[in-house]
């Protein structure tokens, strides 16, 4: 069994996903990205793909398509990619060298310790600490 049970995503092709009109899957991902990244609601624990779709005025469906085709992953992996990332900056700023990786978790909008560390492994291939002590050693080695 896979660390962390990380399966292999299987592909799907659902009819939905080209029912939608590129002009507004360009439309909806433009605005999908100014909600998610820029107004950085993926920090929130409860931001969900439904309440992405009733602050743009749309459905899950449109938002679920949006995502997987123009970002080629579902909602879940998109918004925790964005944590992922914020994560890894701040596992690597000295000023908070001395959160405990629970905290950081926190801070970026996962829920729990768990999905954390699966999605982080998932994406980095290393665990949060793991990096955390790669990159710390490293910035030691430059002084």
């Amino acid at each position: 069994m896979a660390k962390y049970n990380i399966t292999e995503p299987k592909e799907k092709d659902a009819a939905y996903r080209s029912l939608v009109n590129p002009r507004l899957m360009d439309e909806l991902k433009e605005k999908i990205l100014d909600v998610v990244v820029m107004q950085k609601k993926y920090k929130d624990k409860n931001y969900s793909a439904k309440k992405l779709a009733e602050d743009l005025g749309t459905n899950t469906r449109y938002i679920s398509a949006v995502v997987n085709v123009r970002f080629h992953m579902n909602y879940t992996s998109f918004i925790n990619k964005y944590r992922i990332e914020e994560a890894m900056s701040i596992l690597t700023d000295r000023r908070y060298q001395d959160l405990r990786i629970e905290e950081v978790s926190d801070m970026v909008g996962f829920s729990n310790r768990q999905s954390f560390y699966a999605s982080f492994y998932k994406l980095m291939g290393i665990t949060p600490k793991e990096y955390r002590l790669q990159h710390l050693a490293a910035k030691q080695k430059k002084k």
